[in-house]
């Protein structure tokens, strides 16, 4: 598993941690039933206390994403497609809140974010599986 951490970023870490095991989980590249790395040996890997890995882990599981047994490690629970979907609906219906915001900060009203929207829809069908 691959977690890149941005100092930079006004992302909290424990957020960016979320984040991209949520995405890798989303993905499939991590699936029902593999272990995550230890606390202690993610907070090694990444340079970050163990208390903030174990912040994401917690908020992952809440969240229903993984499953934390004692003892054993903390596991994935992408089994429950239902729960996939749901997370991957909500991924897209953050970024287009933040396009819908971009869209009224640079001006745009309402009835032509409409317009655009529907323009690009236009170009797809059902069918299409572009990415």
């Amino acid at each position: 598993m691959r977690i890149i951490i941005r100092n930079s970023s006004m992302v909290p870490i424990y957020e960016q941690v979320v984040n991209q095991i949520k995405a890798q989980i989303i993905s499939g590249e991590l699936k029902d039933g593999d272990v995550l790395p230890s606390v202690r040996s993610m907070a090694a890997e990444l340079r970050i206390s163990s208390l903030t890995v174990k912040k994401a882990y917690d908020y992952l599981e809440e969240e229903g994403l993984v499953t934390t047994v004692h003892g054993k490690g903390t596991f994935v629970n992408a089994a429950d497609s239902q729960l996939a979907a749901e997370a991957r609906r909500k991924t897209i219906e953050d970024d287009l809140s933040l396009t819908v915001s971009k869209a009224f900060s640079a001006g745009l009203k309402k009835e032509e974010l409409k317009e655009i929207f529907e323009i690009i829809l236009e170009d797809y069908d059902d069918t299409d599986q572009r990415t």
